[in-house]
C-alpha cells in the first residue's frame, strides 16, 4: 500500500514555538541551515528511489529558489506551507488569503507549474479556522494536510476524521489527508512524524503504522522537518522550556529511525497516494 511521505521545509528558527521570541523581521539575522538539511533528505530519498511531497515555506523558496527547482526536478511534489509560517487561527480570512497567494505565486514562478496542495503551519486549521478550507478551494487547491485529529495545546480537532477523506465547501471540495493517528484507549494517538516520531521507539511507530495499513486497509501520512535531521543546529534560548525540550528531543536518532521507516513501508507523493486510494474512500463530508 502506498503511503504519503511529506517534508515541511522550514528552518530551525522559524517554528511556531519560537515565534514570540524571534520576530519574522529578524529571520535574516540567523544562520540558515535549511538548504543543507533538505539536501540531506533528498539524498536519502534518491538512494531509495522514493518520491515525496515537499511543503515549502514561501519565505524560504524566495531566498533559495534553486533548492525548490532541485526538489521539483527530482520528481517530488511541491506544496505550499504558507509564506510567513503564521498560525491560521491568528489570521483574518483576508490575511490568510494574501499569505496563501503570495506563497503559491513564489513557488509557481520557480517551478513553472501549478501548486495544488497546502499544509498549514503547525496544523493550525482548527474548528475556529475551518473557513481556510473554503479559501483553499476558491484559490484552486485540491488537497490539504492541515487538520490533526488529536488533542494538543496548539492545534487539533480531536473528532475530525482520521483518514483520507474529501471535504465539501460552498465552492467545491478538496481532499483532506490528516496526519495519522492510532486509536488507543478511546483516544487518538499521533504516530505520523515530527516530535512524536523522535519520542517513540521506532518499533512502536512501525507497529502502529503497519496496523493502519494491514488491519484498517488504509494509507497513512507521515511528515518530518529538515531541522530534525540536524543535531548540530544552534541551541536557541527562545520559547518556553517545554517547547525547547520538544524541539531538541532525540535529534541525533532522527536519520537512523527515518531510514528504518523508509525500509519498512512503501512511500510516495501525496498526490499519488490520493490517486491510488481515492476510489476506496467515503463520500465527501461537509465542513458544517
Amino acid at each position: 500500500m502506498l503511503n504519503a511521505l511529506t517534508i515541511d521545509v522550514e528552518d530551525y528558527y522559524q517554528v511556531s514555538a519560537f515565534e514570540a521570541d524571534i520576530p519574522r523581521d529578524h529571520w535574516e539575522h540567523y544562520e540558515s541551515r535549511v538548504v543543507a538539511n533538505t539536501r540531506r533528505i533528498l539524498r536519502l530519498l534518491e538512494a531509495r528511489q522514493i518520491s515525496a511531497t515537499f511543503y515549502i515555506l514561501g519565505w524560504v523558496a524566495e531566498r533559495f529558489p534553486q533548492l525548490v527547482r532541485d526538489i521539483h526536478e527530482a520528481g517530488h511534489e511541491i506544496g505550499s506551507h504558507s509564506y510567513w509560517h503564521r498560525l491560521i487561527y491568528q489570521l483574518s480570512p483576508k490575511e490568510f488569503r494574501q499569505d496563501l497567494i503570495r506563497s503559491r505565486d513564489v513557488l509557481e514562478q520557480i517551478i513553472g507549474q501549478p501548486v495544488k496542495t497546502f499544509r498549514a503551519p503547525s496544523f493550525s486549521v482548527t474548528k475556529q479556522s475551518l473557513w481556510a478550507i473554503e479559501i483553499l478551494i476558491e484559490e484552486g487547491f485540491t488537497s490539504d494536510s492541515s487538520i490533526f485529529p488529536i488533542h494538543h495545546d496548539r492545534y487539533g480537532i480531536p473528532d475530525a476524521p482520521r483518514h483520507l477523506h474529501r471535504l465539501d465547501a460552498s465552492g467545491g471540495a478538496l481532499w483532506e489527508f490528516p496526519p495519522t493517528s492510532a486509536r488507543l484507549a478511546g483516544m487518538n494517538l499521533p504516530v505520523s512524524g515530527g516530535g512524536y516520531f523522535r519520542l517513540y521507539p521506532l518499533s512502536l511507530t512501525v507497529h502502529a503504522l503497519r496496523t493502519i495499513n494491514c488491519h484498517s486497509r488504509r494509507p497513512f501520512m507521515f511528515y518530518v522537518h529538515p531541522w530534525e535531521f540536524d543535531p548540530e543546529q544552534p541551541r536557541l534560548s527562545a520559547g518556553a522550556w517545554l517547547s525547547r525540550r520538544r524541539h531538541y528531543l532525540n535529534l541525533r536518532s532522527t536519520e537512523r529511525k527515518f531510514c528504518g521507516l523508509l525500509s519498512a513501508f512503501s512511500f510516495g507523493r501525496l498526490c499519488d497516494c490520493i490517486a491510488a486510494a481515492a476510489p476506496h474512500q467515503p463520500a465527501a463530508g461537509s465542513l458544517v
